[in-house]
């Protein structure tokens, strides 16, 4: 399988890093408008050939497919690209800057018959796949409610975001469309599609354009009521955990007990009656959280591969995409917003 990649910012690293694990001789080229930083990653990685040109690239290399790894308003052009020459894609969230354009994108490459897979990396996360498994197991029941807090309190300080993603600081949207989505997602991959939402949304730090507050409350179809409290700008309760790991506390309640996941990425399990008990499962603390990018690399290698389908399918995304425009109106509205699978009514 041979592959290509474009991009050769900030979090590409943990791309890269990722594809020369899995694929024999790793990726044939990358691509980034900025030169010498192309260069510089192609040789951190032992990438072999550097383009500044994504259409020349797809035309010189004719790869299986390309991994976009770029920011959202340059993705449907790049998917545009890639289904011209047949070629499947791997696309970084946020899909597209907007629900509209996101649609336009999936369909593109529907009409090419390309195989589209959104890289939405939180459900490949070992702690949320180890609940997962408990969940399907049915150990805990009938899950009820699930609560997630969130403090990553990298977004207080005047320059905060500039030393790792500083175009975070000029997105007119940021707590939803950058990391709330990832939780929208893992209501879904959960408890199923969300029927409806409410949502207050705030600025806390005034050197920013978006919001970097919100607490979100969402039932499920499923009859889960689902609440994400989340800030950017305050701080985590304990000084020696590490937000960006689990990037925060969850706990999932059922009719026969409860889970819960630490920062830590230590995972309990408690049922009535009885007490609490922790649940064994590996992960590394290697790229990026609990070596997640990895994981869902590995997915998209693997179903490309046998034609099983994606978990996060263009298609099917575009309900967690729908969610996240329904939160924004929500807040805005200060009214409720109703989904019925994965459309906003």
């Amino acid at each position: 399988m041979k592959g290509v990649a474009v991009g050769a910012g900030y979090f590409a690293q943990f791309h890269y890093d990722a594809w020369q694990r899995l694929l024999k001789g790793g990726l044939a080229a990358l691509c980034d408008t900025d030169a010498e930083r192309a260069k510089a990653t192609a040789a951190q990685f032992d990438v072999p050939c550097v383009y500044t040109d994504v259409a020349a690239m797809l035309d010189a290399e004719k790869p299986d497919f390309l991994d976009i790894i770029t920011p959202p308003a340059s993705h449907l052009l790049l998917v545009k690209l890639a289904a011209e020459r047949g070629i499947s894609v791997l696309c970084q969230k946020p899909l597209a800057p907007t629900l509209a354009e996101a649609e336009e994108l999936v369909e593109v490459a529907e009409h090419a018959k390309i195989r589209l897979m959104v890289h939405e990396n939180f459900r490949f996360q070992p702690w949320h796949r180890a609940i997962k498994r408990e969940l399907d197991s049915g150990v805990i029941g009938k899950l009820h409610a699930l609560t997630i807090r969130t403090r990553l309190g990298d977004g207080w300080q005047p320059d905060a975001y500039l030393a790792r993603q500083p175009y975070f600081r000029t997105m007119p949207r940021l707590l939803i469309f950058e990391t709330g989505v990832h939780f929208l997602d893992l209501m879904r991959f959960f408890g199923g599609e969300l029927s409806r939402v409410s949502a207050w949304l705030s600025q806390r730090n005034p050197e920013i354009a978006g919001e970097d507050s919100g607490l979100i409350v969402a039932e499920l179809a499923s009859g889960v009521r689902a609440v994400w409290d989340a800030d950017r700008y305050a701080e985590p309760l304990s000084s020696t955990s590490d937000p960006r790991l689990t990037f925060g506390e969850f706990l999932l309640e059922g009719s026969s007990g409860r889970l819960r996941l630490e920062t830590s990425g230590r995972l309990t399990r408690k049922l009535l009656g009885q007490p609490e008990e922790e649940i064994l499962y590996s992960f590394e603390r290697r790229g990026f959280a609990g070596d997640c990018v990895f994981a869902t690399l590995a997915h998209f290698r693997d179903a490309l591969a046998s034609g099983a389908p994606f978990e996060t399918e263009g298609r099917d995304y575009l309900a967690t995409l729908t969610a996240q425009e329904a939160v924004y109106r929500a807040a805005e509205t200060g009214c409720p917003q109703i989904l019925h699978r994965g459309i906003n009514l």
